[in-house]
């Protein structure tokens, strides 16, 4: 990651910037298809929300988060102001913990995937290590630190289980942590979670709530972690710092199994849906005589298209109205999942583009 003069990272680029984007191509905001987040097209229906909630200061809601306990298959968990809060607080966390200089400790992160988890880390000084695979024991130091995002956004590789326990295992043996970011972990059948194994102090689980309810606007999430953990991100905490409406909404979500039900099917279909027609536009022939550097990935919240001409199609789609997301490497294209009304859309969009 490059440096900034004053050693910190430089702003990263993430999707979700409609504005912007509409503003340097000069197309009106009510033209656009806006894909560029793996946010679901389908959100929790927001509840009537009693008018006390929104005068009185944030309170904290025990309904709320006996449901999170319920819903996440924990006693391990705080809620907070959505993942990234606790992605910037870890290594300050770590650093209370460890009388250890940064620099003399080891944080293996994903080579491809969310960047701020490697921003967090590298400003606060650790040596960043960047891996493809899962480091094995053989490489890994006394204090490592390993973070996997599960299912990873934006590649969708997806660790096992028993996979991640055995690291976890080793990590124990080494001192160091286990941080899994399980964002988008909500659409994965079964499950592959660790948060039920979050009494082992080695392990951090973080669960997003904005993309599976597709609330991402409510600024809410929770982390999974053995008590003592949780106590001291609290003491990291803002006062007020999760909003009362919030609060409310994600309760009545987490309680709502039904629509839980029927959210997972409704994207596992429409996942489904977008990978054909990406299929079909971008690897048309169903033979050994596809390009092999053209490939489509995922889960149920994006699909991404590795392609080489991925700069290229992003600038001509954005020329479209059509709004993806470029990824860091520049070699990709992650597109959010459309509802039924965007795939309309979408589908003739990429058809003027297979014209084209």
């Amino acid at each position: 990651m490059d440096n900034q003069a004053d050693g910190s990272s430089p702003l990263l680029v993430h999707g979700g910037q409609l504005n912007e984007v509409a503003q340097r191509y000069q197309i009106p905001l009510e033209k656009w298809l806006d894909l560029s987040t793996g946010i679901s097209p389908i959100n929790y229906p927001i509840p009537a929300i009693p008018e006390n909630i929104w005068q009185q200061l944030p309170q904290p809601n025990q309904a709320m988060l006996s449901a999170a306990k319920n819903y996440y298959g924990t006693q391990n968990i705080s809620v907070t102001s959505g993942s990234q809060a606790v992605i910037a607080r870890l290594p300050a966390l770590y650093l209370n913990h460890i009388n250890q200089p940064a620099n003399g400790i080891e944080v293996w992160l994903p080579e491809v995937g969310y960047k701020e988890h490697e921003r967090a880390w590298h400003d606060a000084g650790f040596t960043i290590k960047n891996y493809q695979h899962l480091p094995t024991c053989e490489v890994l130091s006394r204090y490592a630190i390993v973070v996997v995002i599960n299912p990873n956004n934006p590649t969708g590789e997806l660790q096992q289980q028993q996979t991640l326990t055995t690291l976890l295992t080793t990590l124990e043996s080494l001192s160091g942590w286990l941080i899994v970011d399980e964002a988008f972990m909500d659409v994965i059948t079964p499950s592959q979670s660790l948060i039920h194994l979050t009494a082992n102090k080695h392990l951090f689980v973080l669960r997003s709530i904005g993309k599976f309810f597709g609330l991402a606007g409510i600024r809410i999430g929770f982390v999974s972690a053995h008590p003592s953990w949780i106590n001291k991100l609290q003491q990291l905490s803002s006062p007020w710092e999760v909003n009362g409406p919030a609060q409310f909404i994600t309760e009545q979500a987490l309680k709502n199994k039904v629509w839980q039900v029927a959210q997972q099917q409704q994207l596992i279909a429409l996942s489904i849906r977008l990978e054909a027609l990406l299929a079909k536009t971008f690897l048309p022939n169903q033979d050994k005589s596809n390009d092999p550097s053209i490939t489509i990935s995922g889960c149920g919240l994006f699909k991404t298209l590795v392609h080489p001409q991925a700069t290229e199609l992003y600038q001509k789609f954005c020329c479209q109205g059509l709004y993806v997301r470029l990824c860091d490497e520049k070699n990709a294209l992650r597109f959010g999942i459309p509802d039924q009304e965007q795939y309309q859309i979408l589908a003739k969009l990429l058809a003027e583009h297979s014209h084209s």
